[in-house]
């Protein structure tokens, strides 16, 4: 049983300009959106994909890379802390993420909450 892909050529959907030599292209960022996701769905190829929609693997790959690197950059939050030098006897450290919260009680020094904070990174 043999299944069908559709060829898509999105090569009139680009802009080209003339940049030295050779005329680049300008993809939409839709169609970038469409073509990263259909690359990184299960099971898929991102070669097959770019061969699909007649767009270079290495470019689809750079795509992919900076939707990650945006999307890391979003995530990413510096949280002011306070360190006191002296150990609190019977003290706590809570840290709340977004998929829960961390919890050491006992006595907590500074040692301790560079190791917490430098696990968390």
């Amino acid at each position: 049983m043999s299944t069908a892909v559709t060829e898509v050529s999105a090569y009139s959907q680009a802009d080209t300009c003339e940049a030295g030599r050779s005329p680049r292209r300008r993809w939409p960022e839709a169609l970038k959106d469409k073509i990263v996701a259909e690359s990184l769905a299960a099971g898929s190829s991102v070669s097959t994909v770019a061969r699909r929609y007649d767009v270079n693997a290495n470019q689809v790959f750079k795509w992919i890379r900076t939707r990650r690197a945006a999307a890391s950059a979003d995530a990413t939050r510096i949280v002011p802390v306070a360190v006191t030098p002296e150990p609190a006897i019977g003290g706590s450290i809570e840290v709340e993420l977004r998929g829960g919260r961390v919890s050491i009680r006992g006595a907590v020094d500074a040692r301790m909450v560079r190791l917490v904070l430098d696990h968390l990174r």
